[in-house]
């Protein structure tokens, strides 16, 4: 496994031109082409489906929060989402060629390691537009195949903004580096229902790794199910869930009407 390199060394201005872009327009073309090319792998290939999709609210800012294990999360995350999405992601993927796809699928850098206000500042002008990005509750990729730390910067996007989090599980990416030796785990994806803070100016760091903690409880609720239940376990205690909300619904409204 190589080792990480954490802090990038080239300035802040270096990538000013991709928070720029993002913060005045919305994925392209080429995030219909890379999604274009990018399903069928997915879905034949790691057998990736999802359950409660539908959770994502349709229209306003949402933050995605999942797990991170592999550099294709970004895609098991959004294969299944009907709106487009922004994906944060470490500054050093920002390389020839690859740059290119990035500035134009919806894409832009945090530099690890420093307090990078400018990539608060664009996922701001994203929720502000009404959009939806992934930002990952761990701050990282957790390279142990086991959930990571909870980080703050998620929990203060949340105060911040007021958008609603939807945490997420992954479960299975964890083996999908082993493709060179051509094992392709089976990928879950689980979306939970979405969470609210009261919005918060200024929170302090102990605040933001307060809501930080509460999102990620969550994501390790789901994907704690996934690992003990299985796909096909998972999938059958969201439907039960779904069947007992329907029916707690017509009591709820028998009780105001008498």
């Amino acid at each position: 496994m190589k080792p990480q390199v954490y802090k990038d060394p080239r300035p802040a201005e270096h990538f000013a031109r991709y928070h720029e872009r993002t913060r005045r327009r919305r994925p392209d073309w080429m995030y219909e082409i890379v999604r274009l090319f990018l399903t069928p792998y997915l879905l034949i290939i790691f057998r990736a489906r999802c359950i409660d999709s539908d959770k994502i609210p349709a229209d306003g800012p949402v933050i995605v929060a999942p797990n991170h294990f592999s550099f294709l999360d970004h895609f098991f995350v959004a294969v299944f989402m009907r709106r487009k999405v922004h994906f944060l992601a470490k500054s050093q993927l920002f390389k020839p060629p690859m740059q290119f796809v990035y500035r134009h699928g919806g894409v832009f850098p945090v530099l690890r390691g420093r307090r990078d206000e400018e990539a608060f500042k664009t996922a701001h002008a994203i929720l502000a537009r009404g959009d939806v990005i992934v930002m990952y509750s761990e701050g990282g990729r957790s390279r142990t195949g086991e959930l990571g730390k909870p980080r703050p910067g998620i929990g203060r996007l949340a105060l911040e903004s007021g958008a609603p989090v939807v945490p997420t599980a992954i479960a299975g990416s964890e083996r999908a580096r082993n493709w060179k030796r051509l094992q392709f785990p089976k990928v879950t994806i689980q979306y939970g229902e979405p969470l609210r803070f009261e919005q918060v100016d200024s929170p302090t760091r102990e605040q933001s790794q307060a809501a930080s903690e509460i999102v990620f409880e969550e994501v390790k609720e789901l994907h704690d199910g996934l690992r003990e239940r299985g796909r096909r376990g998972a999938i059958q205690a969201a439907r039960a869930a779904r069947r007992a909300a329907g029916a707690a619904a017509p009591r709820r409204r028998d009780t105001l009407t008498n």
